[in-house]
């Protein structure tokens, strides 16, 4: 055993850059002891070194703008404390449009950042001169100002915050790697290094680009892969201000930023070029080494630079780099424990934004760590968001070419992504083709979103305003209103469980009573214990001891990771996912439409909602479920995946006769939203409880059964600090604007919430809003306020609904 290191650990923290050092610094801030951080070279090796230290406040999601603003804070806190220097200025940053589109997602931005609190000013074609003197503003149409932005020297950042975890009795060990990561009955048990071993409970792996190569090692998934990343360093620019903000121009995918005199200009541009790709293994001594100059790659994109600032033109160029940097499948980062192994942590895939996104990655890792569990709303940075094959070579190769690009290119409302499709292809996909369909990505699957009309192409024309699939959204959402719909429901994810604990281990799971009569369905949430919403799904009772549950299709790693946490070990857990399709056959034309298929079966009396029973087409067992997630009379069909062409042909054929239409995703949010029915990931998540969200009806705190946040949730049933609403917009013009989600909600003048998800509803002819507002407004008496929704820089008023807009006493879904 050699003296440098401890025989053991609480936390090992595998990785000595900027996210590294911020794990370790918030672990032992914290109050944890024995928490050890192991790099293989020196601090900074690797990505950091190289960053751009670009430090913009706003991010892709409120998620991440929290955390952003949380380091931006604690670097200028750390420089007090450590008497280092980060190199932060305040220099601001200066955004800038050439297209209206652009410039409307930056106006939409901006809106958003008042629910932060962050200073964002949209600025004129003059003011944006004003701003930047430099600037050519001859394509220029306006632009965003946010004058807290900056910059920051990354090399200084790391040691600021490896000196503060030193101080608080981290101890940091370089020139020590890692040859094995130690597990035993599928938990964290230590590592073997080039130093000796070291016992611990916990590992954090933030090792940047090696992440998904030592992960494999313990087969888990980390799906990243390294882009190569273009930026110039020019010679000295005489009299160049110091104090000129940081620029971008998406549209040209360029960033600019003054550096000790001279300019750093880089580049996120489409057809990125994945690094290593004659192995697909990023070398173990690449620890400050640099990628072959590609200059034919680069030089449109300094050609529009020169446009943008025209003494580029006369400036040499002192450094052309090319170093590699780690994406994602989503360019999200990669944060929490993986599912494959328990105790081993992750925080890495920071999409070359990590210098911003560490110091509240790092504080937020901390604490799922200490507290085996996080109460924020963190699913989209959850590495349990991905399935395996989202790391596979041929996947994560492929996806992070259009990866690195995403980052400048335009945030389009329903934005499908182009790379690594068809996974997952259903055996019916050629019909639904033949429908119409254009297809999006579910989960893996290839799943139809609308279905195109009158012979038009199923392509998406992205848009602000007005989609161009509102019109089949509308055909298809009337058209299940009035006859019957065939919805496409496969990615939903699907789990059993079965065992004489499998009753009891279920009530202690879910907040709500479960049914224990076979055939019966129980909604529920699975809540954390301070009573946060970590799951929205059904369970079935199929026979005794025997259950089925039923959640979303992009949840399907992180709910079977919650419920295996905290499952009976004698329960067996099948995940059967994909060994089922399952049909959504909505509508008042539902029963007919079944009953001539299967028989006299779907009667009232026979067939109440909330029930299930197993049925034969065919000779075809499927397990028809009376459920619906658009609020109509219907059924959902679980078919075994290798019959269900068959019964797809059949359904389609016998459909004619009742009007049935094939309806996608778009239809279904619509239509759920008109219901008053929630989305976990966008109405509720971890962050609101049951009574916040109105879902009080599904908590059954005098159930004879203690359950996971109970507790908690007699505490907050009496307190809310928010409120979910309906809001509809007296504007009614379809797209006009276009809600989405993030958007302030005012009430007399003032911000009091923001919405949580938006749509147009084709049937009642309104701009439909979810969002929470502040939990002391009377909704029942707010008749006499004016509510107003902002979008893109303008506020439309609102009205406050007391009840959802369809079906309010359950009448359709219960006929």
């Amino acid at each position: 055993m050699s003296k440098n290191i401890p025989a053991s650990a609480k936390v090992v923290v595998i990785g000595g850059g900027v996210a590294g050092c911020s794990v370790a610094y918030h672990l032992s801030k914290f109050g944890w002891n024995d928490i050890v951080l192991l790099e293989r070279d020196q601090l900074t090796s690797g990505t950091t070194w190289h960053a751009a230290g670009l430090i913009g406040q706003m991010g892709a999601s409120a998620t991440i703008t929290k955390l952003r603003n949380y380091s931006l804070n604690l670097y200028k806190q750390l420089e007090q404390e450590t008497g280092l220097s980060t190199g932060l200025k305040q220099n601001g940053s200066l955004t800038v449009a050439t297209t209206q589109s652009r410039l409307d997602e930056l106006k939409r931005q901006a809106t958003t950042a008042q629910l932060f609190n962050v200073e964002a000013n949209e600025v004129t074609k003059d003011q944006i001169k004003e701003l930047y003197p430099l600037i050519n503003t001859e394509d220029v149409i306006g632009g965003v100002y946010i004058p807290n932005d900056g910059q920051a020297d990354p090399v200084g950042v790391t040691n600021v915050l490896a000196k503060a975890a030193r101080q608080h009795g981290a101890t940091i060990i370089e020139k020590c790697s890692v040859k094995k990561i130690l597990i035993k009955n599928n938990k964290i048990e230590g590592v073997e290094t080039n130093q000796g071993k070291i016992d611990c409970k916990y590992i954090v792996l933030a090792s940047g680009m090696w992440s998904r190569q030592i992960a494999a090692e313990v087969n888990v998934s980390v799906p990243l892969y390294p882009d190569e990343h273009f930026y110039i360093l020019t010679e000295p620019v005489e009299n160049l201000d110091k104090a000129l903000p940081v620029l971008r121009d998406y549209n040209h995918c360029l960033y600019v930023k003054e550096d000790a005199g001279k300019f750093l200009v880089g580049i996120f541009e489409p057809n990125a070029k994945p690094a290593f790709m004659n192995t697909n293994i990023v070398p173990n001594d690449f620890s400050f080494g640099e990628l072959p100059e590609d200059f034919d790659h680069f030089e449109p994109y300094l050609m529009n630079a020169i446009k943008l600032i025209p003494i580029f033109e006369k400036t040499g160029i002192r450094k052309f780099f090319n170093g590699p940097e780690s994406f994602t499948p989503d360019t999200n980062y990669l944060l929490g424990e993986t599912p494959e192994v328990k105790n081993f942590f992750v925080c890495c895939g920071f999409n070359s934004i990590g210098i911003v996104s560490a110091g509240g990655a790092g504080k937020v890792t901390a604490e799922w760590i200490m507290n085996d569990g996080i109460s924020e709303d963190l699913f989209s940075l959850d590495i349990s968001r991905f399935e395996k094959f989202h790391s596979e070579t041929k996947f994560i190769t492929e996806r992070v070419t259009e990866s690195l690009g995403n980052l400048y290119a335009m945030h389009w409302p329903y934005k499908q992504l182009k790379t690594s499709r068809n996974q997952k292809i259903l055996p019916y996909h050629e019909n639904l083709k033949k429908k119409g369909a254009c297809f999006g990505q579910a989960a893996a699957f290839e799943r139809p979103m609308w279905y195109a009309l009158n012979g038009n192409k199923p392509e998406y024309e992205y848009s602000f305003g007005y989609q161009n699939w509102y019109e089949s959204a509308k055909h298809e959402t009337k058209n299940a209103r009035d006859d019957v719909a065939f919805f496409e429901l496969t990615p939903f994810a699907k789990f059993e469980i079965e065992g004489e604990a499998a009753f009891s281990s279920l009530q202690y799971l879910c907040a709500n009573n479960i049914k224990n009569i076979p055939g019966s369905t129980t909604y529920t949430q699975m809540l954390n214990e301070q009573g946060g919403i970590e799951a929205d799904l059904t369970i079935t009772c199929m026979s005794k001891n025997y259950f089925r549950i039923v959640s979303g299709s992009t949840v399907r790693e992180h709910d079977k990771k919650h419920i295996l946490k905290h499952l009976d070990k004698n329960v067996k857990f099948t995940d059967i996912t994909d060994n089922f399709a399952c049909f959504g056959i909505f509508g008042p034309k539902s029963r007919k439409l079944l009953t001539e298929l299967v028989g006299n079966e779907f009667d009232n009396e026979q067939f109440s909602f909330g029930t299930g029973k197993l049925l034969k087409l065919k000779d075809v067992p499927i397990w028809f479920q009376r459920l619906s997630y658009v609020g109509e009379l219907g059924w959902e069909l679980y078919i075994p995946m290798d019959q269900t062409k068959k019964i797809y042909e059949l359904i389609e054929n016998v459909g004619k006769k009742y009007n049935l239409v094939h309806a996608g995703a778009h239809a279904m949010d619509i239509m759920r939203m008109e219901k008053g029915y929630l989305h976990w990931g966008h109405d509720i998540s971890p962050e609101e409880n049951p009574y916040e969200a109105g879902l009080g009806f599904a908590v059954k705190l005098n159930k004879e059964y203690d359950f996971i946040g109970k507790k908690s949730l007699i505490k907050a049933k009496s307190n809310p600090k928010k409120q979910l609403v309906i809001l509809t917009l007296e504007h009614s013009e379809p797209g006009n604007p276009l809600l989405l989600h993030d958007e302030p909600i005012y009430c007399d003048g003032k911000i009091v919430g923001e919405t949580t998800s938006g749509n147009y509803s084709f049937c009642y002819n309104k701009n439909i809003a979810f969002g929470y507002i502040d939990a002391n407004i009377d909704k029942k008496n707010a008749h006499d306020k004016t509510f107003e929704i902002e979008v893109a820089k303008n506020k439309y008023k609102a009205n406050l609904e007391l009840e959802p807009l369809h079906d309010p006493k359950n009448i359709s879904i219960k006929s």
